[in-house]
């Protein structure tokens, strides 16, 4: 789509970069968004300083479109890693073993990330307000999907998570945070991720 747009604005002389941002409402509060830009080198240039001004991270990552196809990137991500922290954590808490001590062993480590750090301790809090929306990020994941079959690319992990997703959206949850993926995970092993253990 940003490369019809960005025909369309090239046709009518306009200068155009679509340019998706990752790092949730705290990111924007705080100025600190990752940027990822498609675009012109040269419009670039010239915008780079307004950019930064909403993101501490901002990269032009190739032509236009090229940005919105790094944030389905990311996307994938975000969403793999929230689902795989879900696991880990209701794996721990069946064993018996204090999830918040398996976070805190394994956060320094290869396992650990930006997602981990900011969804561990709101799974740990039973805290699933919204940063980034469930129906939001499952829209993103939809988007995701359907630019890998356009491609022929095959994602069956996004595609399983896209579909817990909508089962939460199902249950009720669209508007929690995307952290409680965890919720689905519980429901599979019969099992409340808890501090303590």
């Amino acid at each position: 789509m940003s490369q019809k747009i960005g025909a369309a604005c090239a046709d009518k002389g306009v200068e155009f970069l679509d340019a998706p941002v990752s790092g949730g409402e705290p990111g924007a509060i705080a100025g600190t968004l990752a940027v990822m830009v498609g675009g012109d080198t040269a419009v670039f240039d010239q915008c780079e300083a307004l950019l930064q001004v909403m993101g501490g991270n901002v990269v032009l990552t190739g032509d236009v479109g090229a940005g919105n196809i790094t944030k389905l990137a990311n996307q994938i991500i975000v969403a793999a890693n929230i689902e795989a922290l879900s696991e880990a954590m209701v794996l721990s808490q069946k064993a018996g073993v204090d999830p918040e001590r398996v976070f805190n062993a394994i956060r320094g480590g290869l396992a650990g990330s930006a997602v981990m750090e900011a969804k561990g301790p709101m799974m740990l809090d039973r805290n699933f307000r919204a940063g980034f929306r469930i129906r939001l990020h499952q829209k993103d994941l939809r988007n995701v999907l359907q630019t890998a079959t356009e491609l022929n690319v095959p994602l069956p992990v996004t595609a399983l998570v896209q579909q817990m997703l909508g089962s939460l959206m199902n249950d009720g949850e669209q508007d929690s945070d995307h952290s409680a993926i965890l919720h689905f995970i519980e429901k599979m092993a019969d099992v409340e991720v808890k501090r303590g253990g």
